[in-house]
């Protein structure tokens, strides 16, 4: 019968049937069912020691005796007809399911993605991956038989789990609603993470046997801080919004009012916005927003990995893809910028109240650091991730020696073409939406912004857009020399052209600062680092300028020298084309 079932699936997904067979062993299968039943045996057992007995004080919760009757009472415990043994029952199964509930989550991520990135590194180690990336089945049908395959017996300790899982949550009087919403977000919340895996995996497979341990630790590191901001943060009205969501824990934290409860209150997620909808009224709603969430991201990480798949030597993501990717991230960062602001009020470390009001100036420049810290590594990201290597380049270059008239959408949308101009492209992208706040912020009570809006408080309009261009110019002059960097001849061109972009980020503003050369004494220099608007608050606008000229001739000079570059690879690849036939 098993044999039977596995002709089916493999007539499927035969890449399915492939991990099924060799995982699905009677002992190994015996050995997860086993695991699982005592795991709820021992859990049951450990809620069933505060099962209230014949000395079960008065004072505590489950006695239905009042303050008032208990202290005239001679006795120290509560009689037993006296104890709400229904309240406590359902308590008793809300603990199991609230404990299963987190259980689940740590299994699942944890375990399936180890599992997942050290079978693509084991198959890389063996040669079988070559052999696969070979067969006529889809990349998508070959790596979700992976997803559905290589876990299996995770999903199987699960699985014999879920029947208690379900059940105590019914006697815990949790409605089914709301159980099969955490199913959902869970099931989500694995295929994203289970992707981003196979990514890795496919991404690092330099790293050989230590990449399965970086990536699970990775996502235990990102589970436990997630976990306390669920437990400790209660206000979602910023930029980061979507980052929180992609973790399980706030969700399960809004459905399950319990969890985490007796440490700092209940969540108040209800209260979520996006672009000002209220989207946080509804259980479904707050859903279907983490839906929308892991899709989006999910949508991305699977076009890179059908893209590294077939050919581990591609970029990541195209010239195109980028664009789109860049402008979907800007309406989800914006998106969760504007919602309600809150005043939090706190009388105790565990008793706070929030005030909510609408200020869109005052929300966008409270959330101003945030959205220039994801959007600045979001663009370094993409510089590793579009940005071609030599050979690439070289082909491209002879191609563009045969086709001269097409340079300018070569370079825009060309996949093996440098990368700079998409890089150009891509800052406008983000820094459009910042330009129109900046311009349009008197309109919107400019002067009314927060104390904390530290961008708009101190800088006029005029020095926020040139920081904005410095910003831009900075950016483009640190593509165009990793763009060159990558054509180098050596091996380790990706590990130069990192190094170095890292060292123009970081040295310049550390030197400063260890040489006390601070920007209220010398302006000037802090305008070539890379902060450049802490050199824009007591610096003549002249200057400023003039700085800006200097920035944009180094980036011509840089570019020229690119161009030339690219020019002599071409001629050098026709010439030995030409030269072999």
């Amino acid at each position: 019968m098993m044999n039977s079932l596995l002709d089916k699936v493999g007539d499927w997904n035969p890449q399915l049937m492939r991990e099924l067979k060799g995982r699905l062993k009677i002992f190994y299968v015996a050995i997860a069912i086993i695991v699982s039943l005592i795991g709820q045996f021992f859990l049951f057992l450990y809620q069933l020691q505060y099962l209230p007995g014949d000395k079960y004080p008065l004072t505590d919760k489950y006695c239905n005796l009042s303050q008032s009757l208990s202290n005239s009472l001679i006795t120290n415990y509560c009689p037993t007809y006296q104890i709400n043994m229904q309240m406590w029952w359902r308590d008793h199964f809300e603990n199991i399911f609230l404990t299963l509930s987190v259980v689940f989550i740590f299994i699942l991520l944890l375990g399936g993605t180890y599992l997942l990135i050290n079978n693509l590194a084991q198959e890389e180690k063996r040669g079988t991956l070559n052999f696969i990336r070979l067969s006529p089945q889809s990349e998508s049908s070959i790596l979700i038989g992976k997803m559905l395959g290589v876990p299996i017996l995770v999903y199987t300790v699960v699985l014999m789990a879920i029947p208690l899982h379900f059940v105590a949550g019914h006697f815990a009087n949790i409605a089914t609603s709301y159980i099969l919403i955490f199913y959902t977000i869970l099931i989500a919340c694995c295929i994203f993470f289970y992707s981003l895996a196979l990514l890795f995996g496919l991404f690092s497979s330099y790293l050989s046997s230590f990449q399965p341990w970086l990536g699970a630790g990775i996502m235990l590191f990102f589970l436990f801080i997630t976990m306390r901001l669920a437990w400790e943060a209660n206000y979602y009205n910023h930029a980061a919004v979507w980052l929180r969501l992609l973790s399980p824990f706030d969700m399960t934290k809004y459905l399950f009012k319990n969890l985490f409860s007796s440490y700092r209150g209940q969540s108040n997620l209800g209260e979520l916005a996006f672009l000002y909808l209220p989207v946080g009224k509804t259980a479904f709603g707050l859903a279907a927003v983490n839906l929308l969430n892991y899709g989006f991201w999910n949508y991305w990480v699977w076009q890179g990995i059908k893209r590294r798949f077939r050919n581990p030597n591609t970029t990541i993501l195209s010239k195109k893809n980028s664009y789109f990717f860049v402008a979907g991230f800007q309406i989800i960062l914006w998106g969760f910028t504007m919602q309600p602001h809150v005043d939090k009020y706190c009388d105790t470390p565990y008793k706070c109240q929030y005030k909510y009001y609408y200020n869109l100036n005052t929300q966008i420049s409270n959330n101003f650091p945030l959205i220039i810290l994801f959007n600045v590594l979001l663009l370094f990201v993409l510089l590793a991730i579009i940005s071609p290597h030599r050979q690439a380049i070289q082909d491209w270059a002879r191609y563009r020696y045969e086709r001269f008239n097409s340079f300018l959408k070569d370079v825009i949308w060309a996949e093996k073409s440098p990368a700079h101009i998409a890089m150009l492209i891509n800052l406008l992208l983000v820094t459009i939406p910042m330009f129109i706040w900046i311009i349009i912020a008197p309109a919107l009570n400019f002067n009314g912004a927060s104390n904390n809006s530290w961008w708009i408080e101190n800088t006029s309009r005029l020095r926020a857009i040139l920081s904005l261009i410095f910003l831009i110019n900075l950016m483009i002059i640190y593509s165009t020399i990793a763009q060159r960097m990558l054509m180098m001849k050596s091996n380790k061109r990706s590990l130069w052209a990192g190094s170095t972009i890292g060292a123009l980020m970081l040295l310049p503003p550390i030197v400063l600062g260890l040489l006390r050369i601070y920007p209220e004494k010398y302006p000037t220099v802090w305008l070539f680092s890379t902060f450049p608007w802490a050199g824009l608050e007591d610096l003549a606008v002249v200057s400023v300028f003039s700085a800006l000229i200097f920035e944009f001739g180094v980036l011509v000079l840089l570019n020229f020298n690119l161009h030339k570059q690219v020019k002599l690879a071409g001629e050098s690849a026709s010439k030995a084309l030409m030269s072999k036939d």
